[in-house]
């Protein structure tokens, strides 16, 4: 049989078509897989395998009879555990939340039900989408496929993990200040977060609601494309969905496939994002992507946003603020985990706070005492209103940016995939990790981070990442396929083929468990 964990979605989307393949066979395959590695990787909270083969099942008895299906119907596909599902646990990663299985899919999961996609299961996150490292995850860490010993990213990194390990083809995660493209980076994997607004974000559980975007998660740029149009969209049930008719980024990722996809194509690179602080070995990537780029006819210069420096301060007082007032549901009332707190009076303050103490971590905890310290009389206008104001600065530096040129770059994180605890006790060590996904987020502008080749130091992946103007994702699908296709050329393989092999025994023989 065709070693089909390792197809990419397109080509196995193309099996399933034809019929050389069964959605249940491709199904069973991934399965198993999970089943032999994620005792290691730890990618996956809740897997449905029952659910999973009877979805699968169903697919293949509607292409028998006849039924026109959707492009990946019959595709396995993870699901953050951010995601809510009417059919599986959604805890967010945290305690407060175990057990609690919603009574509706979020609106992108019922897009993929609908799709035809085969949901595996739900993937690990850092607790409430807080994090760069899934290190704070209430149900223990993911590990980095590449090497056990150092972290898939975050908040993510449960999703990027599963789709660099070949435990599912594509997966959707969600990105608050680089939770898609981060993991993206030191996983070997593509990861895209699209404009504001572009996907829905109902049934999303809310950490900051004017930052949090869902997006795909994928092995390459084609099928993360092709994700893209499955879950993309106006949604009247979010009231921040834009109305936009939106072209199909599937075609957008072929046009860049053409030869001379890239020729007088203006790449900006930031100044800001590109200097101290960046491992050299990122830094040495970096160049080289921009080199061959330069080869292909794009024209490259550098450009400055001066405000992207202050992004990170302004993050941190900007999610905090929202994350504090969004957790405020979490009440022990209404649903997720109740608390009696023992001797004295049984009081709905008494239960709410020892409800809250144990049910949330300890990064939780020090995010919502920020925000609600920030959100506080007398301190409104200091903190969070003077961040605002740094935000729409911000957005100008976009803008001025975008009249010069189509696209800005810069490397998807600073460093390489870092060890476990290391930067565990720093928290403003583990922010900065951040420091070049952020501004995309405050200015709602889509990104997409895309693997470039394993820093020479450590021989573990590095990303660049890619952003475009709102409402331009199709421009990110372009470039990013173009640019891979040359990566590829370069390189004889796709970056994730130097990766897993095929049995549990040799993806974890090598020294210190790398793969």
């Amino acid at each position: 049989m065709t070693d089909l964990i390792h197809l990419s979605a397109a080509t196995l989307a193309g099996l399933l078509a034809d019929g050389s393949v069964s959605s249940v066979e491709a199904t069973r395959a991934h399965l198993d897989h999970i089943d032999a590695v994620d005792t290691d990787v730890h990618a996956f909270l809740h897997v449905a395998t029952d659910a999973a083969l009877a979805a699968a099942a169903a697919i293949d008895a509607r292409r028998a009879g006849g039924e026109s299906l959707a492009p990946l119907a019959g595709v396995p596909i993870a699901i953050k555990d951010v995601l809510a599902t009417a059919d599986m646990p959604s805890t967010a990663g945290s305690r407060i939340l175990e057990g609690w299985i919603p009574p509706y899919d979020a609106t992108v999961v019922r897009k993929l039900r609908e799709a035809g996609l085969v949901p595996l299961g739900k993937t690990n996150m850092d607790e409430f989408a807080m994090g760069s490292s899934t290190e704070h995850s209430a149900y223990g860490p993911t590990r980095n496929p590449w090497d056990l010993g150092r972290i898939p990213g975050g908040s993510g990194g449960g999703s990027a993990a599963a789709v660099s390990a070949f435990e599912a083809p594509l997966a959707l995660g969600s990105d608050t200040g680089g939770s898609i493209r981060q993991p993206a980076a030191v996983t070997g994997s593509v990861g895209v977060k699209p404009t504001y607004g572009g996907v829905s974000r109902y049934g999303a559980i809310a950490l900051a609601s004017s930052l949090d975007q869902v997006g795909p998660v994928s092995r390459s740029v084609l099928d993360a494309a092709m994700l893209h149009d499955v879950i993309g969209g106006h949604d009247p049930l979010d009231a921040t969905s834009l109305p936009d008719i939106w072209p199909s980024m599937t075609e957008a990722a072929r046009a860049g496939l053409a030869d001379g996809a890239l020729r007088g194509v203006k790449v900006g690179v930031i100044k800001e994002l590109n200097g101290d602080g960046f491992q050299s070995g990122v830094k040495q990537r970096f160049d080289e992507a921009l080199a061959i780029l330069a080869g292909a006819g794009a024209e490259i210069s550098e450009v400055s946003a001066p405000n992207f420096e202050y992004a990170v301060s302004a993050y941190y007082l900007i999610l905090p603020a929202e994350a504090s007032s969004n957790l405020a549901r979490f009440d022990s009332v209404r649903f997720g985990m109740r608390v009696n707190p023992g001797s004295g009076p049984l009081t709905s303050e008494r239960v709410m706070a020892a409800t809250r103490d144990a049910g949330f971590g300890p990064e939780v905890k020090r995010r919502i005492i920020l925000g609600t310290y920030a959100l506080s009389a007398g301190y409104y206008d200091a903190y969070y209103g003077s961040a605002q104001k740094v935000r729409t600065l911000i957005q100008r530096d976009f803008d001025a940016a975008f009249s010069k040129v189509d696209v800005l770059v810069s490397p998807s994180a600073p460093t390489t995939a870092f060890k476990f605890g290391e930067k565990l006790a720093d928290p403003m060590a583990m922010y900065l990790n951040d420091i070049t996904t952020i501004p995309a987020n405050l200015a709602g502008v889509p990104g997409m981070g895309l693997p470039i080749g394993l820093a020479p130091e450590d021989g573990l992946p590095v990303g660049l990442q890619v952003m475009a103007p709102a409402r331009q994702d199709a421009r990110l699908y372009t470039f990013g396929a173009a640019l891979e296709k040359l990566l590829e050329a370069k390189w004889g393989h796709t970056l994730l083929s130097e990766a897993p092999p095929l049995t549990p025994t040799e993806m974890f023989a090598t020294k210190e468990g790398a793969v």
